[in-house]
Formats: structure tokens, C-alpha cells, sequence
């Protein structure tokens, strides 16, 4: 069986803004992802609130680093034939990082860790998938859009970016922005029908990457 971790933050955990809640489980798009790939595929849901790509949040009640927190992961779940990384959008808050540059870099902290990881039993490292998030989009909501100000921006070069990042580093990428939009409830999070875009749209991706 093959195995594949999504790495995130609430876009992975699957808020729901509308009910300030959580998205019903099959409408998260990491389990729209495992219908789609079938039972010869587990895909592990790795997704935290707020988490960011490699910043510290300090008005947060927990460790949201995504550096600090992946070689964890990695070893709770290893062997891994497949990490998606999908992080970013927590990094434009202008308390964490506010660039798009900052993001990147992160980015890139996280290919390091998967690729340097002691994976140990003589397991193979796994593949990496680089996922830009969806922009971040206008809202009348005026706690997120002062938390993200400058966000419209910054998170609009996230997808060129990223796609170079991954290029460089031989990962594949997909711009999830090309098949899912933020709602303007809070500019950010995705509804139902968007989140579920995004494990339809990784579909062929994914299997292309595990060969299936």
C-alpha cells in the first residue's frame, strides 16, 4: 500500500467559515483525495490551525511551526511514498512573516527536512508535492483582513514562486488556485465545494507521482 502525508493548516484541517466549525469529513479535500485514489492508497491528514511553513506564532496557544513540528510527522508516519506540502497562508499574517519570499523560503526549510530525514529500515525517502494555496481573496471581515493585511498582494505570487521552488528542487507542484477559490466570508478558508475541488484536482497528480 501506498502512503502519502498532507501536510497543512486549517485549508488541510478543514475549516469551515461559514459555521466557524469544521467541514464534514468527507468534504475535507485530503478524504476527497483518498476516494479518489482508492484502497491500494492511504492518505494521512496532517492538517493544524494556523500552522505556518517555518515562523514562530507567538499570540498562538500551541506550536504552530511547520519546521519545528514535521520530523515528528514524518517518523509517526514513515515509511511515506508521497509528502504533500500545502502551507502558506498563515505566514502573510503580518505578526508572522507578511511576504510571499518568506513563504518560499519555508517552503523550501520543509523540502530540506523530508529529503535529510533519517528514515531508517532502509525505508526510501518519499516524493515531494509542492501545493500553492488558493489567494487570498477580499473580505468585509474586518479581524481577517486586518490580521492579512497586504495578503491580496503578497499571496497573488505565492504560485510562481513556488512552481520555481519546486522546479529547483526536482518536487512536483500544483496551483490549487486553479481549481479552488477563498470565499469572502473571511478571505482565506474555503467552502465545501472548494475544498473538495482541490482533492479532485490533485488526483492525476498524485497517482502520476506514485506511479499507480
Amino acid at each position: 500500500m501506498k502512503s502519502v502525508l498532507c501536510y497543512g493548516d486549517s485549508l488541510t484541517w478543514g475549516y469551515d467559515p461559514e459555521n466557524m466549525g469544521r467541514h464534514a469529513h468527507e468534504d475535507r479535500w485530503p478524504s476527497v483525495l483518498q476516494g479518489a485514489l482508492g484502497a491500494s492508497v492511504s492518505v494521512i491528514a496532517e492538517g493544524l490551525n494556523g500552522r505556518t511553513t517555518a515562523y514562530d506564532d507567538h499570540l498562538a496557544d500551541c506550536d504552530r511551526n511547520g519546521v519545528k513540528l514535521l520530523p515528528s510527522v514524518l517518523e509517526t508516519h514513515k515509511p511515506l511514498d508521497l509528502v504533500i506540502l500545502m502551507l502558506g497562508t498563515n505566514d502573510m499574517k503580518q505578526t508572522v512573516a507578511g511576504t510571499a519570499i518568506a513563504a518560499a523560503k519555508g517552503i523550501g526549510r520543509l523540502i530540506r527536512q523530508v529529503r535529510l530525514h533519517d528514515w531508517g529500515f532502509d525505508f526510501e525517502g518519499p516524493d515531494v508535492l509542492v501545493v500553492s494555496p488558493p489567494p487570498v481573496c477580499e473580505t468585509a471581515n474586518a479581524a481577517f483582513a486586518a490580521t492579512f493585511r497586504g495578503a491580496l498582494d503578497e499571496s497573488a505570487m505565492l504560485a510562481s514562486l513556488y512552481r520555481d521552488l519546486a522546479d529547483e528542487n526536482g518536487c512536483g507542484f500544483f496551483d490549487a488556485g486553479l481549481v479552488a477559490k477563498t470565499t469572502p466570508l473571511d478571505g482565506i478558508h474555503l467552502d465545501a465545494a472548494n475544498t473538495r475541488a482541490i482533492g479532485r484536482g490533485l488526483e492525476p497528480v498524485v497517482r502520476m507521482m506514485l506511479g499507480i
